[in-house]
């Protein structure tokens, strides 16, 4: 289902439609995506929620084939990313936005921004930069194993492979992931 519905833009208040599409997952659950672009202001929007009510939830699974790249990745704006074996770690923010995508997407989206570190960066961090990218490049093509771990305190983020072990976990504070 899709419904779209006008709004105004959070920053410049243009009007703006919000898309509520849901999607089903199969062995997971049915979600909601919503979404929004501002043409004047360039405001981006997207987050994903479960349409059910779910628990704390804590999910890892190794990466250690080209065929593990393909695994679905929902997060929602409330969930952690951790890729230990790369010093990673993005936790929500105010700006946090939830998707849906595939390992392989992920480790693109972090390779993104080291790219953009490295164009602002000092030598040292421009060359950790260039040593990161190699891993990321290296995990991707299943020479190199990692770990990916998701932690949502609200319970609206999966990893969808039997591969992924998944436990319940206690943040110390429920909106935020540190727990």
């Amino acid at each position: 289902m899709r419904t779209v519905v006008p709004g105004p833009c959070p920053y410049c208040n243009t009007e703006i439609e919000y898309i509520y599409k849901t999607e089903n997952i199969p062995f997971f659950s049915d979600i909601l995506i919503i979404s929004a672009v501002c043409p004047s202001c360039g405001y981006r929007y997207v987050d994903t929620q479960l349409l059910k009510n779910a628990d704390p939830v804590r999910y890892e699974m190794p990466i250690t084939t080209r065929d593990d790249l393909d695994v679905r990745v929902v997060r929602s704006m409330t969930a952690s990313l951790e890729i230990p074996e790369l010093g990673v770690r993005i936790d929500p923010g105010p700006a946090c936005e939830g998707f849906v995508s595939n390992v392989e997407g992920v480790l693109n989206r972090i390779a993104q921004a080291i790219k953009t570190a490295i164009r602002d960066g000092d030598d040292v961090e421009q060359e950790n930069g260039r040593v990161l990218l190699e891993k990321i490049a290296s995990i991707s093509a299943g020479e190199t194993p990692a770990t990916l771990i998701i932690q949502d305190p609200m319970g609206n983020s999966a990893l969808v492979s039997d591969n992924a072990k998944k436990t319940a976990f206690i943040p110390d504070d429920p909106y935020t992931c540190e727990g």
